[in-house]
């Protein structure tokens, strides 16, 4: 669950949940306004239109903390881990080389983004899938939405092709849909998502789904610009959806079960069913592989990959959460329904959700008890019915669980020397698309 570092200073960290605001700021271009086209939503007067993201361009952080332009890490899209950040979304840091000021480079090696979420640190792309669950809006996919936002900072790695389709889609006919902001109806609530559809997309071969979820604090168009995935996975044709959290405590967060958004408007915010609906909603536009969609996500977006692994694994073939664990209040309610594999990121710093795990009272009214790196290790080992012991760590400081039920596997990679980061998309993204439903 991404949490914020220290919003009022800089010695309370504020829960790398919360900092992703501040990072998606550093690495929009002008601030972290999304660049995304209206969208309509049927049902709605004709003609009306919402404005389709936030549009700070380059404003002062909000009165959540000052953002520190320190942070020693940030090569590589990885954020740092020192640092105070603010929650607010849209807002830009102002200082710091390489920090989060409007236009900042996640890249720098001076002063990464300082904020617990980190400064241009990458993240994965959450595939998100599911049937059912919401009414959708016709009338959506304007263009034009993204066309600024081009690539995210992600570290490299090649990769290979994403293989051949498991055919179990139906090409829809028509154009190929256009990048933009799409709104649909979920229970009561209005929704919002980006979607990404990158120039190696055919529409003649169906091609897996990325859901890419954002910190605590941040939004869909910041993290579509900041996301590791991209950068990897759309030389592939590979299409991704960047979906918009609603507003808690801390800011745009995910209900993960006792953090960090619950009601909106008296209804509650089901987040599960909002991913699913995506997955429905894209299917009816873009030839997607049923079987190959897969959830990733940093910080709190983290925390809501790992959510769709345990509630999910019906709609979701794979997870990469990014700097979150399970926790004490949602691992009772963790029951998937099939094993599923599982490649959890962590820096050994983290000093927002501490490797360790423990306590954290970060989140106004919103108490979190992390499993920790190990102890989620473990957990979704047990979940899917590991056996033995996991191997050594390889030179990505990766270990697995590699006998498990149904042929899954379960990996832990930490970054020893990293902070609260995103994951590296070219370490992750080519263990996650080999597997597929069954």
């Amino acid at each position: 669950m991404s949490v914020i570092p220290t919003i009022l200073s800089r010695n309370l960290l504020l829960l790398g949940i919360l900092s992703v605001g501040l990072w998606g700021c550093s690495q929009n271009n002008g601030g972290g306004g999304s660049t995304g086209g209206t969208t309509h939503s049927a049902g709605g007067a004709a003609g009306s239109s919402s404005t389709g993201g936030t549009t700070a361009s380059g404003g002062a952080p909000s009165a959540g903390g000052s953002v520190a332009a320190g942070g020693a890490k940030g090569t590589g899209g990885t954020p740092a881990a020192g640092g105070s950040t603010t929650v607010a979304s849209g807002g830009s840091g102002s200082g710091g080389s390489s920090s989060t000021g409007s236009g900042g480079s996640s890249t720098g090696t001076g002063g990464g983004a300082g904020g617990v979420l980190g400064s241009g640190g990458a993240t994965t792309n959450g595939g998100a899938t599911g049937l059912g669950g919401a009414s959708i809006d016709a009338g959506h996919h304007d263009s034009g939405a993204d066309s600024s936002n081009v690539g995210g900072n992600g570290t490299g790695g090649t990769g290979s092709g994403a293989g051949g389709s498991t055919g179990t889609a139906t090409c829809p006919t028509g154009s190929k849909p256009a990048d933009g902001t799409v709104s649909i109806t979920v229970g009561s609530l209005s929704r919002k998502y980006i979607l990404h559809v990158p120039s190696a997309y055919t529409g003649t071969t169906a091609v897996p789904l990325v859901l890419d979820f954002h910190p605590i604090g941040g939004s869909a168009s910041q993290w579509r610009s900041g996301s590791p995935y991209p950068a990897v996975i759309d030389k592939e044709g590979v299409i991704s959806a960047f979906p918009d959290g609603l507003t808690g405590p801390m800011g745009q967060a995910w209900n993960v079960v006792g953090c960090c958004v619950s009601k909106v408007n008296g209804a509650d915010v089901d987040d599960v069913a909002f991913a699913k609906a995506i997955v429905a909603d894209i299917e009816k536009v873009a030839c997607i592989d049923t079987k190959r969609i897969y959830a990733v996500g940093f910080s709190m977006g983290g925390g809501m990959s790992n959510w769709l692994a345990c509630k999910a694994p019906d709609v979701f073939a794979a997870a990469g959460p990014a700097s979150f664990d399970l926790t004490q209040q949602n691992e009772a309610q963790c029951t998937p329904s099939r094993p599923i594999t599982v490649i959890e990121w962590r820096g050994k710093s983290d000093s927002v959700v501490a490797y360790a795990g423990g306590h954290s009272a970060l989140v106004s009214g919103m108490a979190l008890d992390f499993l920790g790196a190990v102890g989620t290790f473990q957990k979704w080992a047990s979940l899917d019915g590991c056996t033995g012991s996991p191997s050594a760590a390889d030179s990505s400081g990766c270990q697995t669980y590699s006998q498990c039920s149904a042929s899954v596997q379960v990996t832990l990679c930490t970054d020893a020397n990293g902070g609260h980061e995103a994951a590296n998309a070219g370490i992750v993204w080519p263990i996650l698309k080999k597997y597929t439903l069954p």
